[in-house]
């Protein structure tokens, strides 16, 4: 079993950053980070393969940065030139299995940390 524990949420001015991290307890292959607001289908943001090959989706190209820090086993996801519309929960997510990573179905979840940001 993995845990996975996001910190860094809060609410910032549009044009600000922000930080989150992402905390896992055990064995990731690949990581990545997903948002989500009411009413609307969860969205893959970023993701981080073990190569550290990483993807991330075109409305957050050049502002949204995924990396992972091997020796902490910890994800991070620095985000600048924030937008209204990238107010969201945000939620870090991990697979171990190569399948798994291949086809983005991971199975294991944060809790989730909100970020608002403001006009």
């Amino acid at each position: 079993q993995v845990q996975l524990v996001e910190s860094g949420g809060g609410s910032v001015q549009a044009g600000g950053s922000l930080r989150l991290s992402c905390s896992a307890s055990g064995y990731t292959l690949c990581m990545g980070w997903f948002r989500q607001t009411p009413g609307k289908e969860r969205e893959g943001v970023a993701h981080i393969d073990s190569d550290g090959s990483t993807t991330s989706a075109d409305s957050v190209k050049g502002r949204f940065t995924i990396s992972k820090d091997v020796a902490k086993n910890t994800l991070y996801l620095q985000m600048n030139s924030l937008k209204p519309e990238d107010t969201a929960m945000y939620y870090c997510a991990a697979a171990e299995m190569a399948w798994r990573c291949r086809l983005r179905r991971y199975n294991y979840w944060g809790q989730g940390t909100q970020v608002t940001v403001s006009s």
